[in-house]
């Protein structure tokens, strides 16, 4: 209860403005599980930035998706990249040893990554072009949304 109530209070001092369909998406270096992560490091790749968080419930449904999400497009120039909000990396790790990542993972427990992306909810996704802008932003996350997910991913790569 105490970690919900700290994620709205920190979304109650996050801006107005989120990114939207269009906009450089802000650049992050971030410690990650295997070293540091960066949106650079990706550049050149359609990147899936999600932001999450060991509580999350949605979360939890989403890890299995993007790691298929990862295992049929990353040959295809696709890359998925969790960034994890938690406050205690013991909280991510204990979620991980649990819904093993076959992505890139990162964290950011005091949550600057996510002021600049303008996350409201979680879990929150951006689709990030290969040139860095921002595709589209969707937020939660629930099964049946998963094929129209997969579709803008698709569509993005230029595949089927």
């Amino acid at each position: 209860m105490t970690r919900i109530l700290l994620l709205w209070m920190a979304l109650a001092v996050l801006p107005a403005h989120a990114v939207a369909p269009g906009d450089p998406a802000p650049d992050f270096q971030l410690a990650g599980l295997r070293g540091p992560v960066s949106l650079a490091d990706f550049k050149g790749k359609l990147t899936y930035v999600d932001f999450w968080a060991s509580w999350c419930a949605a979360c939890k449904q989403s890890f299995p998706w993007m790691n298929e999400m990862q295992a049929r497009y990353g040959a295809n120039g696709f890359q998925v990249v969790g960034i994890n909000l938690d406050r205690k990396r013991e909280d991510a790790d204990r979620f991980l040893a649990e819904r093993p990542a076959a992505f890139a993972i990162a964290f950011d427990a005091g949550g600057e990554s996510a002021r600049r992306y303008g996350v409201k909810g979680m879990p929150t996704s951006v689709l990030v072009s290969p040139e860095g802008r921002v595709l589209f932003v969707h937020s939660g996350f629930r099964p049946e949304q998963q094929q129209a997910l997969e579709a803008r991913i698709a569509a993005a790569l230029g595949s089927k």
